[in-house]
């Protein structure tokens, strides 16, 4: 049973088709059909279509790819210092206190609760450090300046 390609499917498959990205068979299907469809052949063989492609792209100047590469690199560094100083200050504001006595189970308990100012500002630096941690990597992953 032979299938019938509708004028949508090859408008679908042709930026695809003019960037050279298709498969042989995706590139003989619409080539078949461009013989039957001359207004879009034309169309497809505009200078316009043909820019859609990706190799008729100009590639960015090595200038410009160097220096997102070295403000990626950047970030990533100060991203890593975060991370590290995130986790000493929350390490710290949660630390434990354990005793023990013989005889008697061990006693836990959080030092926050016995000096609530010194090891609640370790927390609230931890917070931060937390959300420049979150907002350089969102910046990082979005590929934003």
């Amino acid at each position: 049973m032979e299938m019938k390609v509708t004028r949508e499917v090859v408008l679908d498959l042709l930026p695809l088709y003019l960037s050279g990205d298709a498969s042989p068979a995706t590139r003989a299907l619409v080539e078949r059909y461009l013989e039957t469809d001359p207004e879009l052949a034309a169309r497809a063989r505009l200078p316009l279509a043909e820019g859609l492609g990706r190799s008729s792209a100009p590639p960015p100047p090595p200038e410009l790819a160097l220096r997102s590469l070295r403000r990626t690199r950047r970030r990533l560094a100060l991203q890593r210092w975060l991370f590290g100083f995130a986790i000493s200050f929350t390490a710290v504001g949660l630390s434990l206190r354990i005793r023990s006595a013989p005889g008697a189970p061990p006693a836990v308990r959080l030092e926050i609760l016995e000096h609530p100012r010194g090891l609640g500002v370790c927390l609230a630096i931890a917070a931060l450090l937390w959300i420049a941690y979150w907002a350089i990597g969102r910046r990082v992953r979005l590929g934003q300046p």
